[in-house]
């Protein structure tokens, strides 16, 4: 009577059992939780931490490769030593530990103890946030390989229909969990907070991720007592490289001449191995021989989060009326995720197969792997369409230099090789780049007065502005940016060419003790208006307007705003352009984002597909960690080009991993070709027949009836 209680109760939901829903909620949860984390890694190193470009990409790699390294660690714990919940319960729990401690990490004030918005201790940032991830990619790898197996055991015998449709579903839920996480976290990271100072707020992008993993990790544990749990059966990765290890050991003894081949090379383990695990091994090497070029798509792949993101960061994210995120490209791919896998199965592959075409999972693998290599020669385009709109900066033996007219008549300067004529409140065009050694002189003039020479030691490797308002009036001011603004923002100063010092409030920020006829450092600004309010004891009437308004900002330019006098007494804006805004729109990046999105649909899900249908029944979850590596083999492959690289353009390094995918893809083409497909369920029954004979004709020998002495 218990047990079909019991039956009914975990079958209670239209014929499935219910603990799949704790399940697939908890799958939910966790993706929420790894995704909308890793989508804000990048550039919380490079903008939080400081890292460049190159460090930021390794380091964001090395997790990557970790948190798939660690799911062979999780397949040996559950299988040799916890069994699957209690594995994926104690590692969930370290997997939320993490995500805590690198929420806590990413808090400004954490060390900023003389509250001027920078961490005095950067260090301790940077350590605690090694030590979150580290323990984020063994909660994440561990339970990777458990989790869906664990959910294929709550099954009965007779429910393979439910079994497929639940993977189905749990592929769905790992989508949304990406996919609403990629758009949530970097809405929550744009935010400003802060006890001493206002800036992105990190720690709560970071900490809804860890709030979710919590509560995954909550819902899981609930489900507990409806979850049908098995005991580890033994590590069969374990026996399989036992297994090689003694057969490889054994070819070595007997490598002479004088004893005779054998058909296969694991053969040689038949001495101390039964023939059906020899068997077993064999459909696995062969699948495992078949992944070794498989690491270069991983190491393109998984670009959209590094490279691509920073790609993103020099670009326009007005979209229509929509205003984009540089990490928020990342839920493109998502989308078209769960838009193409229906397509492809519905439409595509039924369309190729009433042609006659012979589409095998090895030839859809080809063609992903050329999508993606096209994906990245279309970054290239993108990025090279980038690049002409990127302003030039002044190498280490150069200097820049524009004039800006702020008095009330024309001026002339003459630098070496050229005379620049700059008339009332307007500028040069542009800045004018000089080798340090032929700057030999600078001269300032006007009709009816004197020459004026410059001097002035210019700081080589940087940008600079020669302020003119009189003849023998002048100022050199160094500019300080050096590059684009970070974050899409858009750096602003002012110059104040009245005859006092003014504080002048632009947004949420204030400019103090802006003196006469000075510049102010830039500060930075999210796109759109803002209200500039101008403080003064005494040129300013009273019955001026309090608050002016600053152009309409958009995305990585740089203004300067000179305060002039009108003749009403009342002050006036006169803007310069620095750096002209990104004008290369993320729209851009939709077609690389199509063309990779369509080369993982048709090598990932068939790759898994093709892994499982390849592998003996008890050797699935061996060719899955196998998998799994090829995706961390394949993000230190970025390690290693991008470090060895060091391109000087970026377009080049897009164009070399584009070729080296292609040559890959053909290697793979050629080893697809010789590949002969295998059922192992046809060759593990013939085992088992085989068996069943034998025990039969035991059985026969048993069933005589002794003889005894005296009979006889």
């Amino acid at each position: 009577m218990f047990q079909s209680y019991t039956v009914s109760f975990r079958q209670g939901c239209f014929g499935y059992p219910l603990s799949i829903f704790f399940i697939v909620i908890n799958e939910f949860c966790e993706r929420f939780s790894y995704y909308g984390m890793r989508a804000l890694l990048i550039l919380y190193f490079r903008r939080f931490i400081g890292w460049d470009d190159n460090l930021s990409t390794a380091i964001y790699h090395t997790f990557v490769a970790l948190c798939y390294l660690t799911p062979i660690l999780g397949a040996l714990i559950a299988d040799s030593w916890l069994g699957k919940f209690k594995t994926i319960v104690s590692l969930s729990i370290v997997y939320t530990i993490g995500q805590a401690v690198t929420a806590v990490s990413s808090i400004n004030d954490l060390t900023d103890f003389n509250k001027d918005g920078t961490p005095d201790n950067l260090s301790v940032h940077v350590a605690l946030s090694m030590i979150g991830l580290a323990l984020i990619a063994l909660g994440t790898g561990g339970i990777k390989p458990c989790v869906s197996a664990f959910g294929g055991d709550q099954f009965e015998e007779g429910q393979e229909k439910q079994r497929n449709r639940f993977f189905s579903i749990f592929y769905l839920a790992i989508n949304a969990g990406s996919l609403i996480s990629t758009i949530v976290t970097p809405m929550l990271r744009v935010h400003e907070c802060g006890i001493y100072s206002q800036k992105a707020c990190y720690p709560l992008a970071f900490g809804v991720p860890a709030a979710l993993m919590a509560v995954s990790l909550i819902v899981f544990v609930i489900g507990s007592g409806m979850y049908k749990k098995f005991q580890p059966q033994g590590n069969v990765m374990g026996k399989v490289v036992k297994c090689i290890g003694f057969a490889l050991k054994n070819r070595f003894r007997h490598r002479s001449k004088q004893f005779p081949k054998r058909e296969h090379w694991l053969d040689w383990a038949k001495e101390k191995y039964d023939e059906r695990l020899i068997s077993q091994i064999k459909m696995v090497t062969k699948v495992m021989f078949l992944y070794i070029p498989l690491p270069m798509f991983w190491a393109l792949f998984d670009q959209q989060g590094s490279r691509w993101t920073l790609q993103a960061t020099a670009m326009s994210g007005k979209i229509g009326l929509l205003e984009v995120q540089p990490d928020q490209m990342q839920t493109v791919n998502a989308i078209l995720i769960v838009i193409m896998v229906p397509i492809m199965d519905a439409v595509v592959y039924p369309l190729i197969a009433k042609c006659g075409f012979n589409f095998t999972s090895l030839k859809r693998m080809t063609v992903g792997m050329f999508l993606a290599s096209m994906a990245f020669v279309m970054a290239a385009v993108v990025q090279l369409e980038i690049d002409k709109t990127l302003p030039v900066f002044p190498k280490q033996n150069e200097v820049q230099i524009k004039v800006l007219n702020i008095g009330n008549g024309a001026m002339n300067v003459s630098f070496p090789g050229t005379v620049v004529t700059v008339g009332q409140m307007s500028q040069s065009d542009g800045f004018m780049t000089f080798d340090v050694d032929k700057l030999t002189s600078i001269n300032i003039s006007s009709t009816g007065s004197p020459v004026i020479p410059v001097t002035y030691n210019f700081e080589q490797g940087h940008r600079h502005t020669l302020l003119v308002w009189a003849p023998n009036n002048y100022r050199v001011v160094k500019d300080g940016l050096n590059q684009k603004p970070e974050k899409g923002e858009n750096g602003i100063r002012f110059i104040n060419s009245l005859n006092e010092s003014l504080n002048i409030t632009m947004g949420d920020k204030v400019y103090v003790n802006v003196t006469s006829h000075n510049a102010s450092e830039y500060q930075f600004f999210s796109l759109g208006t803002k209200n500039i309010t101008i403080s003064s004891t005494q040129q300013i009437s009273q019955n001026c307007t309090k608050v002016l308004q600053s152009s309409n900002l958009e995305f990585g330019s740089a203004y300067t705003y000179v305060i002039g006098m009108q003749s009403t007494g009342c002050p006036e804006l006169h803007m310069f352009e620095d750096i002209s805004p990104n004008t290369v729109n993320m729209a851009l990046q939709i077609p690389q984002y199509f063309l990779i999105t369509c080369g993982e649909v048709v090598f990932s899900v068939t790759g898994l597909e093709f892994s499982y249908s390849q592998a003996p029944s008890n050797m699935k979850s061996v060719l899955q960690a196998g998998w799994l590596l090829t995706v961390a083999v394949g993000n230190i492959i970025v390690l290693i080009v991008a470090g060895a690289g060091q391109f000087s353009e970026q377009w080049a390094e897009y164009i070399l991993f584009a070729a080296l995918l292609l040559v890959v893809c053909v290697i793979f083409a050629i080893m697809a070709r010789f590949y002969t497909y295998v059922n192992p369920a046809e060759i593990e029954a013939q085992f088992d027949d085989d068996e069943k004979k034998n025990l039969e004709k035991m059985n026969v020998y048993s069933t005589v009836t002794p003889v005894s002495q005296t009979q006889m």
